[in-house]
Parts: structure tokens; sequence; C-alpha cells
């Protein structure tokens, strides 16, 4: 059994300590997608240049989302091969990623850093990597274990108290009473492996829905 956090520094850090790096087949090619549609919005909408450039455009994002998808496939496809039941939070994607501009009654905040980390979210595709995730441990005779992600970066794996003072940075966490120091992905981890030793305790598996 391993318990899995998935980030935007970190695609995916497992808790015996793999580590796979992010893919981010958008931001390699944000460049040359921004460039491609300037020149589209130079081009007289419907004439024969506009099409072409059309066609151009509709390629990289082509190319990005099959890249997104073979690299979640061969993620997805070594967890699923090395674990026979893994636990990961349940992240509520679209929710988090609700507009950065916000309403008219309550406009954002910090809207540039929101919309980029939005962007960087999305960019990762966690859903559907908990999708493939999901169907290749069910063909596998494994499981996925949804586990509550609320004070999974806060909380020590080692002593189990819980302060956001612990998470000093994005990537180091120090318990502010035992003085357990880790990788903060690698903590979250290890919290989220307990999380679902404790749901497969009570017999409570909450399942991924499609």
């Amino acid at each position: 059994m391993v318990g899995v956090d998935v980030g935007v520094t970190r695609f995916a850090t497992l808790s015996d300590g793999t580590v796979y790096e992010p893919e981010n087949s958008l931001r390699k090619r944000i460049k040359k997608l921004g460039r491609a549609q300037r020149s589209l919005a130079r081009k007289v909408r419907g004439s024969g240049n506009y099409k072409k450039q059309k066609l151009k455009v509709n390629a990289i994002h082509i190319q990005i989302a099959d890249s997104r998808q073979d690299y979640l496939h061969k993620t997805s496809t070594a967890i699923s091969k090395n674990h026979a039941t893994v636990a990961l939070e349940d992240l509520k994607v679209a929710k988090m990623c609700q507009s950065a501009q916000g309403t008219l009654e309550k406009p954002g905040q910090n809207v540039r850093a929101k919309s980029a980390l939005n962007r960087s979210i999305l960019d990762q595709g966690w859903h559907a990597f908990k999708t493939l995730l999901q169907y290749k441990l069910d063909w596998s005779g494994g499981e996925l274990i949804l586990v509550d992600p609320k004070y999974t970066s806060q909380k020590c794996s080692y002593c189990e108290h819980v302060a956001s003072e612990n998470r000093l940075s994005q990537s180091q966490f120090v318990c502010v009473v035992c003085g357990y120091a880790e990788n903060a992905d690698l903590n979250a981890a290890q919290n989220i492996l307990a999380a679902g030793h404790a749901v497969l305790a009570c017999g409570d598996i909450k399942w991924v829905t499609t």
C-alpha cells in the first residue's frame, strides 16, 4: 500500500520516497502557443491564411494534450503495477481552479498569481490521473482509496501534531513540537498513507466516481 501526494512542483510524491517530476506539457509550449495565437488574431477571419494558422494552433493544443495523456498513462501504470492499494487525496480540482477574478461582490485577490496556479494545476491533469489510476487498479485487482485532504500538508507524520507553522515553505516541513523534518510532499504522502490505513480499518472505502 502506498500514499500519493500530488502537486505542482512535484507531480506525485509517494510515501515510499518515489518522486514523479511534472511533465508541464502546457508550460513547455506556452510561448509557442502564444505566438501562434497572436498570429491567428492578426489574420482576417475566414481567409485562407486564417484557416491555415488556426490548424497550427489546433496542432499545438493536440501536442499538449497528447504529451500530458502519455505521461499520465505511464505514471499511473507504474504506480498500479507496483502497488495493490493506493491512497489518494479526494481533491476537488474544479473548485480549486475557480476563476481567480472572483465576482463583482467578491473580487479576487492576487489574481495574477492565482491564475498562474490554476493554470499549473490544470496542466498536471490530476483528475485524469485519478481516473486512469482507478481503472488500472480495478483491472489488476487493486483498489484506490480516496481520503480527506484536510491538514495532510500541516500534520506531522511522526507525532501527528497539526499546525500551519509546521509547513515552513513549499518544500520544507519541520514540526514545531517534535522537530521532525522532512520534505513537505513526502510528509503529506505519509499522512495520506496513514489516512488510507484508517479508512481500511473502518471498512468504509470511498471509491472514485467518474
